[in-house]
């Protein structure tokens, strides 16, 4: 299993489209092959957090690829964020009482 981790700043401006677009893509990434599930978290001074797991590195390759994806991170890039940063890690243990 991969995560890959997605931390960002969101603008100041709370920008017309965000909510939408992030759960938009939240439910394309659950329909998407080789998804295993995703966590996010923003703190109040606009930092967030997304985990998502995925079976494979060609899973992940081909969500970020994906048009509407794409299209979401042209519009993070220009409009929602100050920042942001994506790592890909290799899960080699994953175990506690909570859901993935």
């Amino acid at each position: 299993m991969y995560m890959v981790i997605f931390v960002s700043r969101r603008t100041s401006d709370d920008a017309e489209g965000y909510a939408a677009m992030a759960a938009e893509m939240s439910r394309l990434a659950e329909a998407q092959p080789g998804f295993v599930s995703m966590q996010s978290v923003r703190g109040t001074d606009g930092t967030g957090i997304t985990l998502c797991y995925w079976e494979s590195e060609a899973a992940i390759a081909a969500w970020k690829g994906h048009v509407d994806h794409a299209a979401a991170q042209q519009l993070g890039m220009q409009r929602w964020y100050t920042d942001y940063s994506v790592t890909i890690a290799k899960v080699t243990r994953h175990y506690g009482t909570a859901s993935q």
